[in-house]
């Protein structure tokens, strides 16, 4: 049987790996947990193990905050050690952060088979790190575990062969559908003195937002503005804490959330404002309007096929974008595919796919 090596390394990746580590471990996988540590705080990592039943990782690297080279280069050499131990058959790397892109190169670079869950999302905007971390996963990988015919396309076009390419759907949905009713059986709404439908929810932590003094400020007083109509929850990622200054009263600013508090917060909002791509696909699924404070997505099914709009980040386009929104939400819609068996798919093509032709045999693109 195979040995399959599973990469987490920030909050997102441990929602993305635990339907791929429950149904690989139901096949009869020999599997390891590796968590990277590039977040580690209580906050962002450890509660989401428990909130999700995630297994504790069998290896902890333990790398810690630092630039993009620092976090990157600490990540490689921690996981080159541990890879010479562990010997995995196939090395599964979720999403676009800097563990993603580490691991990949370790992996590919010992002739290790490299899956990449969410291959193919595509934002064109080369001033965000994570569109180089994707496309440079995409390009080490052998098996590229697209959630949607959309970035199966992307693949296709840029020149990947078709033995490479499998749409398996979302895995972070299989986590969202698996743990929702426990997630709105909870006290948070009335922990934070809120009613269903009745508040905006905003999440801001990209460094374009949040380390710009005047974007921050701007996304502030928009986020007040919609304050006046509703109340705003924003909790507060650790990146952006620091930054925050002045905030209005009408903006409640929170600790970070666990998993099941922040699903039960975005699924009872009747607005969501972001920058987090997670949080695109989550009110997509959810039916919740979301609007996004970027200059682009690398998910824009959940524009063609979702709740979400990108508005980007003037605070004058915002406040209109939000008060449209409320007079007139969007229709519920989900994409194909995005139905809580993305984890089975994915175990399907490791285990089952005949093995697709190493990097060396490629045709040159």
């Amino acid at each position: 049987m195979k040995r399959i090596a599973c990469v987490a390394g920030a909050r997102p990746n441990f929602m993305k790996v635990k339907p791929v580590l429950d149904a690989l471990d139901r096949r009869g996988a020999i599997t390891t947990l590796v968590h990277t540590g590039q977040h580690y705080d209580a906050a962002m990592s450890d509660v989401f193990f428990d909130d999700i039943g995630l297994r504790q990782p069998d290896v902890h690297l333990g790398v810690g905050s630092g630039s993009q080279a620092e976090q990157t280069a600490r990540v490689m050499v921690a996981f080159e050690a541990a890879f010479d131990e562990l010997r995995p058959d196939v090395v599964v790397v979720p999403g676009d952060v800097n563990s993603t892109v580490a691991c990949a190169m370790v992996a590919a670079k010992a002739g290790c088979l490299v899956a990449h869950v969410e291959a193919g999302l595509r934002s064109r905007d080369w001033g965000m790190p994570e569109e180089i971390n994707r496309v440079v996963t995409d390009r080490l990988s052998d098996y590229l575990l697209a959630p949607s015919d959309e970035a199966a396309g992307n693949l296709q076009a840029e020149g990947y062969g078709k033995d490479q390419i499998h749409i398996v759907g979302n895995v972070m949905i299989d986590t969202l559908l698996a743990n929702l009713d426990h997630a709105r059986s909870r006290t948070t709404l009335a922990d934070l003195g809120v009613r269903q439908g009745e508040y905006c929810l905003a999440t801001l932590h990209r460094p374009s937002n949040v380390d710009d003094p005047r974007v921050l400020d701007g996304l502030v007083r928009a986020l007040a503005e919609i304050g006046q109509d509703l109340p705003v929850i924003l909790p507060a990622h650790p990146r952006t804490r620091p930054h925050l200054r002045d905030v209005p009263a009408s903006v409640q600013v929170v600790d970070p959330q666990g998993y099941l508090d922040f699903i039960a917060l975005q699924a009872g909002a009747a607005l969501v404002v972001t920058d987090s791509g997670g949080v695109q696909e989550e009110t997509t699924v959810l039916g919740v309007p979301c609007l996004t404070a970027r200059q682009s997505t690398e998910r824009p099914i959940t524009v063609t096929e979702g709740t979400n709009r990108v508005v980007g980040t003037d605070p004058e386009v915002l406040v209109a974008a939000a008060r449209e929104v409320l007079a007139h939400p969007p229709g519920a819609r989900r994409p194909d595919l995005w139905d809580g068996r993305a984890g089975e798919r994915v175990a399907d093509v490791l285990l089952d796919a005949a093995e697709p032709l190493r990097p060396t045999e490629l045709r040159s693109f």
